[in-house]
C-alpha cells in the first residue's frame, strides 16, 4: 500500500496554524490543502475567520531545510490587510494580533 508523503515536493515555504480547540480537545495544526498553505492566503484565512482560535503560525521550507515561528510578522500582516481593507478585528483574531503585535510592557521598580 502506498501512502503519499505530506511533505512538499516544491522548494517553497509553507505556513500552517496552530489552532485552539478548547481545554478538553486541546490545540492542532489545522489540515490545509497544498495550494492554500502560503503566506498570503494564510494572512487573509486568519483575517476572514477560518481558525477557531489560533495560537501560532509556523513556516517551514524542506528544500531549505528550516523552519521558525513567524506569528509576529503574520500578526502585523493581518493587522496591515485589516487596516488597508477596512476590516475590524473582534474575537480570537482580535486576540492573536493583540498578542504578538503590542509592545513589550516596561516594568519599573520603585527604589525605596
Amino acid at each position: 500500500m502506498f501512502t503519499p508523503s505530506i511533505v512538499p515536493t516544491a522548494d517553497h515555504t509553507v505556513y500552517v496554524v496552530e489552532d485552539s480547540f478548547g481545554p478538553k480537545l486541546g490545540r492542532a495544526y489545522r489540515e490545509t490543502p497544498s495550494d492554500r498553505c502560503d503566506r498570503e492566503t494564510t494572512v487573509r484565512d486568519l483575517l476572514t475567520g477560518q481558525y477557531n482560535d489560533p495560537m501560532r503560525v509556523i513556516a517551514f521550507n524542506t528544500g531549505e531545510g528550516w523552519s521558525r515561528d513567524v506569528s509576529c510578522e503574520t500578526a502585523a500582516d493581518v493587522l496591515r490587510l485589516a487596516d488597508l481593507e477596512g476590516h475590524d478585528l473582534s474575537g480570537s483574531v482580535a486576540e492573536f494580533v493583540d498578542f504578538y503585535t503590542r509592545p513589550e510592557r516596561q516594568l519599573t521598580l520603585r527604589l525605596v
